[in-house]
């Protein structure tokens, strides 16, 4: 059978050889280099000699990508005459580096001939409009919500930037005036931005002072020296907040807790619309050391999971029983309830409940 692939991988080498001899490409790969965005799609043109003792036909060319488009010589191409396959590349939002193919199929073999392209796109400018499309009172921003990402609950705060800009034709300064619960601070980058000027808006986040764990959707509101129409500006604070477990040696490690989950994913199948369905998860405390559930938090308010408890003994385990409420809904359903525990190594973990409600 080895050898049978060899032989076969030959043959084919062979017949691509001959192939490459009859079809003479002048090239068969073209760099366009560094190419701007905006200057509109790119063209190169790839020229080949019959060298056959008959005309030769291309009955296709196929791109790799949609983003290429193929022109080719549609009559016949006589021995010892040119012909041509062309490559037009649209890089329109498709910034940075890119390598795409053309497969040529003839009707001189069965074999393919395969061009190639490749180069680098680089972006165009954006306007401010298009960098920051969100206008909040005469400064723009990205979005109006400001996503922090994770965020543990450490005493060291998490901290990101994002920017802002001052489209008014007059100086806009941020004033030390601030609705937000105390785990989110604001700094501004300078405190006072001048007209067309970008800054940046600093969101400090202590998660060792937001009492609880999972997402966290916090709506603030900052104040400018404006006018009161203008001064306040509301935003929304965005973050998932993780607990946080400090550095553990092996040792540590194989003395700490450790959440099981039996099954992860219940499938109810079909029930009726506006009935109440419960599963039951089984949680074990794998580890040597008691196992806290810190929280057990549906994704919809459909669903409801209630505990046992809450501490869970080593080699110990406790149902949690999860309702699920078709009330209103119909279709193909899919929920979930994501449990944070004080397992170091997986303190996040979830179950998925499934079902169809029929009519």
């Amino acid at each position: 059978m080895k050898q049978l692939i060899i032989l076969c991988c030959l043959v084919s080498s062979v017949a691509q050889a001959q192939l490459a001899e009859e079809i003479t490409f002048s090239e068969k790969q073209y760099d366009f280099g560094t190419v701007k965005e905006e200057a509109g799609p790119i063209i190169h043109e790839f020229k080949f000699i019959n060298n056959s003792d008959k005309a030769i036909k291309i009955l296709n060319v196929k791109a790799s990508c949609g983003c290429t488009t193929p022109a080719w010589t549609r009559e016949a191409v006589e021995p010892g005459a040119s012909g041509f396959v062309q490559a037009q590349y649209n890089p329109k939002n498709r910034p940075g580096q890119f390598n795409k193919s053309l497969t040529i199929t003839t009707d001189y073999s069965d074999l393919p001939i395969r061009l190639y392209i490749k180069g680098n796109v680089i972006p165009k400018p954006k306007s401010i409009d298009e960098e920051l499309p969100t206008d909040i009172g005469g400064l723009r921003v990205k979005y109006r919500s400001f996503n922090m990402g994770k965020v543990l609950t450490t005493t060291e705060p998490t901290v990101k930037s994002f920017e802002v800009y001052n489209a008014f034709d007059s100086v806009i300064s941020f004033i030390d005036k601030l609705e937000a619960p105390n785990h989110i601070t604001l700094e501004f980058e300078p405190k006072s931005l001048q007209p067309k000027e970008k800054g940046e808006i600093k969101v400090v986040f202590s998660g060792d002072k937001y009492n609880d764990l999972g997402f966290s959707n916090q709506s603030i509101k900052f104040f400018t020296d404006q006018d009161e129409n203008l001064a306040a500006k509301d935003i929304t604070i965005f973050a998932t907040v993780l607990e946080y477990f400090p550095p553990m040696t092996s040792e540590d490690l194989a003395k700490a807790p450790k959440l099981a989950i039996e099954e992860t994913t219940h499938d109810f199948g079909r029930i009726s619309k506006d009935q109440k369905v419960q599963a039951t998860f089984k949680l074990t405390n794998e580890g040597e050391s008691i196992l806290k559930i810190r929280k057990a938090a549906a994704n919809c308010d459909c669903t409801i999971a209630n505990l046992d408890k809450e501490e869970i003994k080593p080699g110990k385990s406790i149902d949690m029983e999860v309702t699920f409420d078709s009330t209103g809904r119909r279709g193909n359903q899919q929920k979930s309830v994501t449990i944070y525990s004080n397992d170091p190594r997986n303190s996040v973990q979830r179950v998925t409940l499934k079902a169809y409600i029929v009519e």
